[in-house]
C-alpha cells in the first residue's frame, strides 16, 4: 500500500479536498486503484448535526454517513463510493479508545495519547485502504493546530515504518497583494517550518493563488523547505474545478509522486474528462434561469454557497452534459414570505425552481410561496426532500382545500398533519442518540409505471432493477407524508409515482403532465449520486424542461 498525506497550510478553505482528487484523478487514469480517507478536527461523531452555515453541506454516503462535503468532491471526482471507512473525526476516534480501554482492550495498560492515538488513526487509514493500491489521507485543519496533531504524529510514525511507501503534499496559499503586484512566498516557508516542527518534511507543495506560481518563486520555496523546484506544483484559481486534473497533468504532478513511491509510470487515459472540461468551456447557445429557495446562506456579512455544495454540483453537471448558460438565482427563503420585490422579480424570472433541503419553520412559508407559483404557472419544480413534504403541504393547501395542512415539525398542533414524524423505529431509521433518529443512506424506491418518474429513469437507464420497477437514492429525514392523507391526496390530482417497496414511505410524487409539464419532487437526494461524467437524470430532464419553458417564454415576448 502506498500513502499519500494531503495537509493545508496558512488558511483554510484552500482546496485540500479538490487538490487530493484531482491528484487522484490522474494516478486512477494510469490504472491505480485510488481511495481516500478525510480526517476532521471536531469531537463531533459525524457532520450531520453541524449548521450548514458554519460547516458547509453534509455530504450523504450510501451507508447512511453524513459526511464533510469534501468527500463528495473525492465520490463525484474517482467515482469511487466513499462512507464511514472513508471518513474520521476527533470525536469517533476518542469515542472508540475510551470503548477499547473499558472493554480492557490494552490489558491493564496505561492509555496516553502518544502513541495510541495515533495507532488508531494508523488503523484507520489501512482499514479505508483494504483492496486498493493507494490511499490519499487528507488532513482536516491547518499545520500547526492543536487539534490535528495526531493526525500529523501518525503520518510521522508511518513514515518512519515505512519509509518508501509514504509522500507528503502540503497545500499552501500564495498572496497576491495588490499593492505588491507579486506573489509572495513567506506564509508558505511559515507553514513548512510549522511541518518541520512536528517532523514531517514535505515532498510535494501545492501552491493556491490567483495566478500560477513562477519560476522565481517556485525556487525560492524550494530553496527555504528544502525541496526541488519541481516538487513546487502550481495550482492557480481556474474557472471550473474540473480543470485542475488537467493542469495536475500538465505539471507531471502524478508521475513525480509515482516515481517517490517506487511505482511505474502509465500512459494515463484522460480523454473522457478532457472532453467534459472542454464542454464546460464551450459557448453555449441554450439559456437558463434556476432559482433555489434557500435558507443557509448568511455568515456573518458573507453569503456562502457551501451550503448547497452537492446541489450545485449536480445542476452544473447537467447544465455542462446539456450545453446550457446558466444563470443560477439564490432566493432567501424569508424574503419571499416578507413579500420582497428583489425576491419577487427573481422568482417570476425563473425558468426552474428548486426547494431543497431544509429543517426547522425558518422560512417555510416562503418556500411554500414559491412552490405554490412554480405549480400555478406551470414553471417547471424540482423538490428535495424538505422540497417535496413542502410541495405536499401547497397542494394540500390549496387544492385538496386542508387550509391548515403542515408538517408537525412546524406545528404540532395543525389539524392536518399531512406530514409527521416518522415513528422511531430501529428498522426504518438509524436512532442517533436521545431523541434523535434520522433515516439515513441508500433506500430503494418502487415507481408506478407510466409515470413521469418512470420515464425519467427509463430513458437513462437508471433504475437499479428494471424488472422490479427499483431505483435507489440516498435519504436523510426525520418526517414523512402521513399516510393517512395519501388517498385524499390522490383523489385531488396529486400523484405518488413512488413508494418504499413495503409502501410506508412516499418517495417521489409530480403532477400529471396534463396538468404541469415538470413538477416532480422526492424525498430521496439524487444531488449527493450526480457525477461530471454521469448527471443525475432528475436534474437532466429538470434542466430540459427549464430549458423549454425560457424557449417558450422567449417566443411569447
Amino acid at each position: 500500500m502506498k500513502y499519500i498525506f494531503v495537509s493545508g497550510g496558512v488558511l483554510s478553505g484552500l482546496g485540500k479536498g479538490v487538490t487530493a482528487a484531482s491528484l487522484g484523478v490522474t494516478l486512477k487514469a494510469r490504472g491505480y486503484r485510488v481511495t481516500n480517507i478525510k480526517f476532521e478536527n471536531y469531537l463531533n461523531l459525524d457532520a450531520g448535526n453541524i449548521n450548514p452555515v458554519e460547516h458547509g453541506d453534509v455530504f450523504l454516503c450510501e451507508d447512511g454517513t453524513e459526511a464533510d462535503l469534501d468527500l463528495g468532491t473525492y465520490e463525484r471526482f474517482l467515482g469511487e463510493t466513499v462512507g464511514l471507512k472513508n471518513y474520521s473525526t476527533v470525536g469517533q476516534i476518542y469515542l472508540s479508545m475510551i470503548q477499547k480501554t473499558r472493554d480492557l482492550k490494552f490489558k491493564g495498560k496505561t492509555v496516553d495519547a502518544i502513541p495510541y492515538i495515533p495507532e488508531e488513526v494508523i488503523e484507520r487509514i489501512k482499514a479505508a485502504s483494504e483492496g486498493y493500491d493507494i490511499i490519499l489521507i487528507e488532513l482536516g485543519g491547518c499545520a500547526g493546530e492543536y487539534q490535528n496533531t495526531i493526525y500529523y504524529e501518525a503520518n510521522r510514525i508511518l513514515k518512519l515504518q515505512e519509509p518508501d511507501n509514504v509522500v507528503h503534499v502540503h497545500v499552501t496559499y500564495f498572496p497576491h497583494p495588490e499593492h505588491i503586484n507579486e506573489l509572495k512566498s513567506k506564509p508558505t516557508q511559515l507553514s513548512v517550518k510549522n511541518l518541520n516542527s512536528m517532523g514531517i518534511q514535505p515532498d510535494f507543495i501545492v501552491g493556491r493563488a490567483s495566478l500560477p506560481i513562477d519560476n522565481k518563486r517556485k525556487e525560492k520555496v524550494a530553496y527555504y523547505c528544502n525541496l526541488s523546484a519541481e516538487d513546487i506544483i502550481s495550482n492557480p484559481d481556474l474557472p471550473t474545478i474540473y480543470k485542475l486534473p488537467l493542469i495536475f497533468e500538465s505539471q507531471q504532478f502524478a508521475s513525480k509522486v509515482l516515481k517517490k513511491l517506487g511505482l511505474p509510470d502509465k500512459t494515463p487515459d484522460l480523454k473522457a474528462w478532457q472532453t467534459m472540461v472542454e464542454r464546460i468551456k464551450a459557448p453555449k447557445k441554450k439559456h437558463v434561469c434556476i432559482a433555489i429557495i434557500a435558507k443557509y446562506l448568511a455568515s456573518g456579512n458573507d453569503e456562502l454557497r457551501d451550503s448547497y455544495a452537492s446541489l450545485l454540483e449536480a445542476i452544473e453537471h447537467a447544465v455542462v452534459a446539456e450545453q446550457v448558460e446558466l444563470d443560477l438565482r439564490f432566493i432567501k427563503a424569508e424574503k419571499l414570505e416578507d413579500q420582497d420585490e428583489q425576491a419577487l422579480r427573481d422568482l417570476h424570472a425563473a425558468d426552474g425552481i428548486i426547494v431543497p433541503i431544509g429543517w426547522g419553520s425558518r422560512g417555510v412559508e416562503g418556500k411554500i410561496c414559491a412552490i405554490q407559483y412554480a405549480r400555478e404557472h406551470r414553471i417547471p419544480y424540482l423538490g428535495l426532500c424538505y422540497g417535496m413534504q413542502l410541495a405536499v403541504i401547497e397542494f394540500a393547501r390549496h387544492v385538496a382545500g386542508l387550509t391548515d395542512a403542515h408538517t408537525t415539525e412546524v406545528n404540532p398542533k395543525t389539524s392536518a398533519p399531512v406530514i409527521h414524524a416518522i415513528p422511531r423505529d430501529d428498522k426504518r431509521q438509524t436512532i442517533k442518540g436521545e431523541g434523535a433518529s434520522m433515516r439515513l443512506g441508500a433506500y430503494d424506491a418502487l415507481i408506478k409505471p407510466d409515470t413521469l418518474v418512470d420515464e425519467i429513469y427509463t430513458k437513462h437507464h437508471a433504475f437499479r432493477d428494471k424488472s422490479k420497477q427499483l431505483v435507489s437514492e440516498r435519504h436523510r429525514h426525520r418526517f414523512e407524508v402521513n399516510n393517512a392523507y395519501r388517498e385524499q391526496l390522490a383523489n385531488q390530482g396529486l400523484v405518488f409515482s413512488g413508494t418504499s417497496p413495503d409502501d410506508f414511505f412516499v418517495e417521489f410524487i409530480e403532477l400529471p403532465r396534463e396538468v404541469h409539464p415538470f413538477f416532480v419532487a422526492t424525498q430521496g437526494h439524487p444531488e449527493y449520486k450526480s457525477h461530471p461524467l454521469a448527471p443525475h437524470p432528475l436534474f437532466t430532464e429538470f434542466v430540459r424542461a427549464a430549458v423549454a419553458q425560457h424557449a417558450g417564454a422567449q417566443t411569447d415576448n
